[in-house]
């Protein structure tokens, strides 16, 4: 009678290990912090689907963070290996189907053709082609289930687009923004995704978002302590940064406490390296 008490404990504890797992799909996971997310993710026991160009890339990445070899038939890892805008809707809603959330830290490469080649709105366009698939999706989703959460990457160099929260920036900024904004076309990309995000997605979806916006960002090996804040605070250039394993960490306390979730859902949340926040005085 122990024996079988003990046993069917043991599969109580399994069965409440298993639904607590969370299943996310990261865009842009070879990335510099992508590739942290979905590290964190895995090394926390969540399910992760990754959609990368490069499946060899991500696997090498992931063991080097990890320090051991991750095998790509995995049951925690699933990776499909394309270009986010040349999968089919079909296949684009297989991804995101199942997931409790989806985290995009796609970007442009900083080469020239990535900068100035095709295609111009990767971010916004990724944005519109995720959101019409969770949509697409929801018909499928159990009635107890909490709403999908949404985590898009930003920049602090993008203004929140509905200009009541951001303080007005000083004339030096504007006027180095303007110039990046007329010859860097990944900076106006960043600038129409979160205004699509914010305007034409909204608050009545069947998902919930948030835009978290780091400052400088920098590389480190070890996690540390990161501040959140409503809006920038300190100068545009240099003031703060913070390292990219940092942001990771942001994400994955955004999808697994709901306490911390319901504070920025809806909201362009800025991210620094605590010990290194600088408050202007402006």
């Amino acid at each position: 009678m122990q024996r079988s008490f003990l046993l069917s404990l043991l599969t109580i504890l399994a069965t409440m290990s298993t639904s607590s797992a969370l299943t996310v799909l990261v865009v842009g996971a070879t990335g510099a912090t992508g590739r942290h997310v979905v590290s964190q993710l895995l090394q926390k026991n969540h399910n992760v689907r990754a959609i990368v160009r490069s499946k060899d890339r991500l696997l090498s990445s992931l063991g080097d963070i990890l320090g051991k070899d991750l095998d790509n038939d995995s049951s925690q890892l699933q990776i499909t290996e394309a270009a986010i805008l040349d999968l089919s809707d079909d296949d684009l809603q297989k991804q995101v189907e199942g997931c409790d959330a989806v985290v995009q830290t796609l970007g442009h490469n900083m080469t020239f053709k990535g900068m100035y080649g095709k295609p111009r709105k990767l971010v916004t366009d990724s944005i519109r082609r995720l959101a019409n698939a969770i949509e697409a999706t929801e018909s499928s989703r159990p009635t107890d289930r909490k709403k999908l959460k949404f985590i898009l990457m930003g920049s602090d160099g993008v203004t929140h687009p509905g200009g009541t929260t951001d303080d007005k920036r000083p004339l030096s900024e504007n006027v180095v923004l303007s110039i990046i904004r007329a010859l860097v076309p990944p900076h106006r990309d960043n600038e129409a995704a979160a205004k699509y995000i914010y305007k034409d997605i909204g608050t009545d979806k069947s998902f919930e978002w948030t835009v978290v916006r780091p400052t400088d960002l920098i590389d480190a090996e070890k996690i540390s302590k990161y501040v959140t804040h409503e809006k920038p605070v300190g100068g545009l250039f240099g003031d703060n940064t913070v390292s990219r394993i940092n942001v990771a960490q942001l994400f994955v306390d955004l999808l697994t406490s709901d306490d911390l979730w319901q504070t920025w859902v809806y909201k362009f949340p800025v991210v620094h390296n605590a010990e290194e926040t600088v408050v202007s005085s402006k």
